[in-house]
């Protein structure tokens, strides 16, 4: 490579071969499970305007005051490479008057942009996919996206982790335990990390997922969530944790869970490696799979009604990484030329196209001397080598599946 030829930019990354195909096969797999669940797909801009996030997300986190790719455009007005999909689809909900398909189930995946540190599983533009349930209310929509969550992880072939569920209340109540927060931990408030400290009033809740040794002292004995729950609230996570359990969905209370966004409320997720198991070693320290929760506040932030919604999303290349590398498979036959006759190609140009339209995969060679190219196909181990001469045909490989591709091509 020479040294002018322009190098990717820190933070992104080129896929390709297995780790490719390992990519493909979870979006591949999130296809077909949000088809069993009935989602609907759905796409939207890469870019919106900058107070679509900084509204619904809020200006206090780490993700609007420092990771967001934003800029002026020749309009001059101020644009910002979605860091989520969240607030994307909630804005698309409002401003296309979906709210007639409500409850609506939405599901959709593509890239995102944030500016932080990049690091094992983690880029500066990175893949996930998404699903939301918008305009309900009731915890049984927490229940079908966790019960979708769940068997899209099993359908991986994803295993060793576990559904990690916390409530934060509805509106009363994360208010009330924010107050406490913030009382018991400006007590200790000159032995927190600065972060913590500049958190403290903006938002407390983000000191109990500090990963700082200085805060971790304190989480432990911070007030818990419990403690200010009112009874519609209590009602509420008790309903999705018996939906859970009768949909055999398995979960583990985490009372310090919380989620980094100023819009959640009621259920707070995340699906994390058990300890010591194979998926938390292939991630390390970016140990969540999966997360989400309920956010039944985003829609008003964005001038909508009263909305309540659900949803969840996962980073792809970390779940590419818990599949392993991915072979694209061998092909179905291939088609080899021996000679370089027009009539041999002509046909091996038509058995090409039988073959697809029958459903089979399939590539022809007819580069190279004959000795090369029949070496060649057999070097890329294909389920039959078919071979068009201007004399004839043969088909080698399984014997089994040669009067099938006999049928299929016309032979």
């Amino acid at each position: 490579m020479s040294k002018n030829t322009p190098k990717a930019i820190r933070g992104t990354q080129d896929i390709f071969g297995p780790d490719a195909e390992a990519f493909a096969f979870v979006v591949e797999t999130f296809e077909r499970v949000r088809k069993l669940y009935r989602f609907r797909r759905a796409e939207m801009p890469v870019f919106e305007k900058t107070e679509v996030f900084s509204r619904a997300i809020g200006e206090t986190t780490d993700v609007v005051s420092k990771e967001m790719y934003s800029f002026e455009d020749r309009g001059g007005d101020s644009l910002t490479l979605r860091p989520e999909f969240t607030a994307g689809i909630a804005r698309a909900y409002l401003t296309n008057g979906w709210q007639q398909h409500a409850p609506l189930k939405l599901a959709t995946h593509g890239p995102l942009f944030r500016y932080e540190r990049p690091q094992k599983g983690r880029y500066r533009q990175f893949h996930q996919i998404d699903a939301e349930i918008l305009g309900t209310g009731e915890p049984q929509a927490d229940v079908e996206l966790l019960a979708m969550a769940d068997q899209l992880l099993k359908e991986l072939g994803i295993e060793g982790v576990t559904l990690h569920l916390n409530t934060l209340g509805d509106a009363e109540s994360r208010d009330a335990w924010r107050a406490g927060l913030i009382d018991y931990f400006e007590a200790v408030s000159g032995e927190l990390s600065e972060d913590s400290q500049e958190r403290l009033h903006k938002n407390p809740l983000r000191i109990l997922d500090s990963k700082d040794p200085r805060d971790k002292a304190f989480v432990a004995d911070a007030p818990k969530i419990d403690h200010f729950l009112s009874e519609e609230a209590l009602a509420f996570f008790e309903s999705v944790t018996s939906g859970l359990d009768a949909a055999g969905v398995k979960w583990k209370r985490a009372e310090s869970l919380v989620r980094g966004l100023d819009y959640y409320r009621h259920t707070a997720f995340e699906f994390i490696p058990d300890e010591g198991s194979a998926a938390a070693d292939a991630l390390g320290s970016q140990s969540t799979v999966l997360g989400g929760g309920r956010y039944d506040g985003l829609m008003e932030s964005l001038g909508g009604p009263a909305t309540p919604a659900v949803g969840w999303a996962a980073g792809i290349e970390r779940l590419a990484m818990l599949v392993g590398e991915k072979s694209e498979g061998p092909a179905d036959a291939i088609i080899v030329i021996e000679d370089s006759s027009d009539v041999a190609l002509v046909r091996g140009y038509a058995a090409l196209k039988s073959l697809r339209l029958a459903g089979l995969s399939g590539e022809l060679i007819a580069e190279g001397s004959p000795r090369k190219r029949y070496d060649k196909a057999v070097r890329r181990s294909p389920n039959a080598i078919v071979s068009f001469s201007e004399n004839g045909h043969r088909i080698s490989g399984d014997e089994t599946t040669h009067p099938e591709l006999e049928r299929i091509l016309g032979l």
